[in-house]
């Protein structure tokens, strides 16, 4: 069946995310469906639950990968157990500030908190500010920490969203190390939909492992060279108890419908051991840049 990803929003009401309002994944909800309803999440696993169990959720808002701290590690080991395909993705412009209580100023500063990934995207500044760091489940749900706490020595890296959310101040603006900090999202759900293949540019998402022997992966993305499909994005990860399982993440341009697509998957197919398509959706306009 074929949906276009625009009529998402008028077939459903709930959108889950994980973190607190204020955060980046609340920011792309707004974004991109303004009509839905955004439902936080303590973590990951419980965004997931939210969807796969029809109760609290339609979709799901998660961030895949940052410009400046890489993956988000946890979703690699999520999506191949979860029932829920990529049915669109979005490049949320990520902006930071350096949040404190009224008292606060930067002199007073010993510490500040946010999530690993908002650290990362701030690593320089916060050298220079001479601070330590301390990882948070949350950009949001740190600023929310900082304002409870009541301690002019902390503060939280978040959006200013948290901030006027949270009555803090901003004690330094821009505070990511580089302008032009990008997240992107996919939005999950419980059905397929990929898109008319005469729409436009589209991505198919995967996950495979290959079977042991002797040049695998190299025989099994084969036919993607010599059918001439693109593959934009591959990524590795080891599961098992002895680690001696690699899985692979893989992102190719073009519709599973499409007959060289379809030559490629087949002859990855046949030296893999498991492959699972967990979407195929529009190439976002932000591609083109």
């Amino acid at each position: 069946m074929t949906v276009k990803s625009d009529n998402v929003e008028s077939e459903e009401k709930t959108i889950a995310y994980q973190g607190v309002p204020g955060s980046n994944s609340h920011i792309a909800c707004v974004e991109v469906f303004p009509g839905m309803r955004p439902l936080p999440c303590n973590n990951f696993e419980d965004v997931f639950s939210a969807v796969e169990n029809e109760r609290s959720a339609d979709l799901a808002m998660i961030p895949i990968e940052n410009s400046l701290g890489g993956r988000v590690a946890d979703i690699h080991y999520l999506l191949p157990e979860s029932n829920l395909y990529i049915v669109r993705e979005h490049y949320l412009s990520v902006k930071y500030q350096l949040l404190g209580l009224e008292k606060s100023s930067l002199e007073k500063l010993k510490e500040v908190r946010s999530h690993t990934q908002a650290l990362a995207q701030c690593r320089g500044q916060i050298s220079q500010l001479g601070i330590k760091p301390v990882s948070r489940a949350d950009t949001a749900g740190s600023a929310k920490e900082v304002s409870e706490l009541g301690d002019p020595t902390i503060a939280a890296i978040a959006p200013e969203l948290a901030g006027k959310i949270y009555n803090l101040k901003p004690l330094r603006d821009r505070f990511e190390d580089r302008i032009g900090n990008t997240t992107r999202f996919v939005i999950l759900s419980r059905a397929r939909r990929d898109p008319d293949p005469m729409d436009g540019p589209c991505v198919t998402s995967l996950i495979f492992q290959v079977r042991s022997v002797p040049a695998a992966l190299y025989k099994s993305l084969g036919g993607f060279a010599t059918n001439g499909v693109n593959i934009s994005k591959l990524e590795s990860y080891i599961t098992g108890e002895r680690f001696s399982v690699a899985r692979f993440y893989a992102e190719i341009e073009g519709h599973p419908a499409d007959p060289a697509v379809a030559r490629a998957l087949e002859e990855l197919d046949y030296f893999s051991s498991q492959v699972k398509i967990i979407g195929a959706f529009p190439a976002d306009e932000f591609r083109k840049n």
